[in-house]
């Protein structure tokens, strides 16, 4: 079976418009072949449409979901081409779900480009010290090291990054596929454009009693 590389699924991505998954998953279902990878893309909708990726996103809905009893909130920005889309039941529900995935899967950006170079830079050597101390790894040549690492990388970006997350109503698929599935069926480009998300008390520093300090305090006002 031909291996599946990173390069190959990069360019189909761009070939195709269809997400990172996606591409790989039929890259590898057409065993590394380039165009039958993009003639399964294009039987699933898929291909059809990255073609809508340049087109102008302006209508949408701002949508918001509380839980914990009030504990965690988000609000979130989906994008759509057109008011009659964003009025319609599903792309309203789309917007529930994508907000209710962000309470619940905590995001830190919407995608790979929104993370910094220095933050990946701490991250690819934090993945390789960790992968040259396990023992599993002693005396692999630096090209095995450096596939694990983007590995890693690889799972970090599933953590950080709300595109390439699995969807919590159905981890089967990720946010990128689900917005996929969502293009193909309207016929129109959807993005995710921001979100913010609130956690009660997050930032602040809690009280701390000093037990021992209160009880010297009293002792000397005695």
């Amino acid at each position: 079976m031909a291996e599946i590389t990173s390069a190959g699924v990069k360019a189909l991505r761009e070939k195709t418009g269809a997400g990172m998954m996606e591409c790989k998953k039929a890259l590898t279902e057409a065993a590394g072949n380039e165009e039958q990878a993009v003639e399964i893309l294009r039987k699933r909708g898929m291909a059809s449409a990255g073609k809508k990726s340049g087109r102008i996103a302006a209508e949408g809905a701002v949508g918001s979901y509380i839980h914990m009893g009030g504990k965690v909130g988000v609000l979130v920005e989906v994008n759509c081409e057109t008011d009659f889309v964003a009025r319609t039941d599903e792309f309203q529900q789309l917007v529930k779900d994508i907000a209710m995935h962000i309470a619940a899967a905590d995001p830190r950006v919407v995608t790979r480009e929104e993370i910094t170079a220095d933050i990946l830079d701490k991250e690819r050597e934090i993945a390789r010290e960790q992968a040259k101390n396990d023992p599993k790894n002693a005396n692999k040549p630096d090209q095995v090291i450096d596939k694990i690492v983007e590995g890693r990388l690889g799972k970090f970006y599933e953590e950080a990054v709300l595109l390439d997350q699995p969807f919590v109503k159905d981890p089967a698929k990720s946010i990128n596929e689900l917005l996929t599935e969502k293009v193909a069926a309207t016929g129109e480009r959807i993005t995710v454009r921001r979100f913010s998300r609130y956690k009660m008390g997050e930032g602040i520093q809690k009280r701390e009693d000093d037990f021992g300090g209160e009880v010297a305090a009293l002792a000397g006002g005695n």
